[in-house]
């Protein structure tokens, strides 16, 4: 079915701001691919907070125009769905990871921070851990220090504890009973 002006002009709109807020763009070959699938692969998407759709390439070189996307209106061509994150790494992540098992869908290109990327290069990104793993990771690297100086003290307080003299310890149970 085709779309009328009008509707093209909602879509390139609709699209134009899924852009402006996005930071990575995936772009995937679903040739082959069966309904289940992609409501399969829609369904992961939106889990993960990636704007998911498939485009007529015109219309996504129009809603890319001028964004650092732009980089990837070369590799626009074909049947391709288009993803789109708010997150660096999330539309690359979905895209990869369901790539992986199946077949059908093969990862083409993507953009991230105004570079084009081929299809290792979404690859590449995708391997990234999530920004909450990151986070907790680097959460994990500044309590390691503290931990360790905690532990230190703690022994040292032991063996201050263990080294004190032995007459002070029955002057102290009289008082108390």
């Amino acid at each position: 079915m085709s779309l009328n002006r009008n509707e093209k002009a909602t879509v390139v709109t609709d699209v134009a701001a899924q852009v402006a807020r996005s930071q990575t763009l995936a772009l995937a070959e679903y040739r082959g691919m069966t309904v289940e699938h992609l409501n399969a692969l829609r369904k992961i998407a939106r889990e993960k907070g990636v704007y998911l759709h498939v485009l007529k390439n015109s219309l996504a070189r129009r809603a890319v125009a001028g964004t650092p996307f732009e980089v990837a209106a070369a590799s626009m061509a074909g049947p391709l769905i288009y993803g789109f994150s708010e997150d660096a790494v999330a539309a690359a992540k979905v895209i990869s990871d369901f790539a992986k098992t199946n077949d059908k869908l093969i990862v083409k290109a993507g953009a991230h921070a105004g570079k084009a990327l081929d299809a290792k290069g979404v690859q590449s990104l995708a391997s990234i851990p999530s920004k909450e793993v990151l986070l907790s990771q680097l959460l994990g690297l500044m309590q390691s220090p503290i931990a360790r100086i905690a532990r230190v003290l703690a022994v040292l307080a032991e063996k201050r504890g263990a080294g004190a003299p032995e007459a002070a310890a029955p002057e102290a149970a009289p008082a108390a009973a």
